[in-house]
């Protein structure tokens, strides 16, 4: 018998994935400037952070929705994983228990997975740091979850204040996480090109000052 036997879990499987082509050229830029190029809008609170030092990542979201400290729901997400996808789990904002820990994390890697983002807690944060994997939790604690559902896959979340569509592009750094809608990739790289200039105007400005 399955460990999710009776878990109730409602599935919308195959939606549209931006090129990875498309997806990778926000690998260039900071979060902040895209950012200042999205309005500033379409970023996660504060409380959302890496779990370990240098952790980032660009992807597409995977979206899940759980019921607090209850992981069925991503469990069963690993089957819809494709290369590059991002795990977006809306835990409720639950401290109580992780979600997440090395054994998953493992899981998603080998399925391609470009990072995971939990509006909850997580465990393992040494041996997921040792494994470079690229995660962001409200929270760490040992207390595991329980596995009884229910649980939503593939339909919008909202994470951190944040809705994420499934699909969207996601990038995150150390500074925190955006989304970016696809009908608006083009737009905003284009707008992230003019903050960056603007920045190193700036830049180039402090450093040719005289102090007195």
């Amino acid at each position: 018998m399955s460990e999710l036997d009776g878990a109730q879990l409602r599935i919308s499987a195959g939606w549209t994935r931006p090129a990875p082509e498309l997806v990778a050229e926000f690998a260039r830029f900071q979060v902040a400037n895209l950012g200042d190029a999205m309005e500033r809008l379409g970023i996660c609170d504060s409380g959302i952070s890496p779990i370990w030092a240098g952790a980032k990542f660009v992807g597409t979201a995977l979206p899940i929705l759980t019921t607090a400290g209850d992981n069925a729901a991503i469990i069963k997400a690993q089957e819809f994983i494709q290369p590059g996808d991002v795990v977006m789990v809306n835990g409720a904002g639950d401290l109580g228990r992780a979600l997440i820990g090395d054994n998953l994390v493992q899981r998603f890697a080998a399925r391609g997975a470009a990072g995971a983002v939990v509006d909850g807690c997580v465990r393992d944060r040494d041996t997921i740091e040792n494994l470079g994997f690229p995660v962001f939790a409200r929270g760490v604690t040992p207390a595991g979850p329980f596995k009884n559902g229910p649980g939503v896959i593939g339909e919008d979340v909202a994470i951190g204040g944040v809705v994420f569509h499934p699909g969207d592009i996601v990038c995150a750094d150390s500074d925190g996480i955006i989304v970016i809608p696809p009908a608006r990739a083009r737009e905003v790289l284009d707008a992230v090109l003019a903050v960056v200039a603007r920045e190193e105007a700036l830049d180039a400005e402090v450093a040719a000052a005289t102090f007195s």
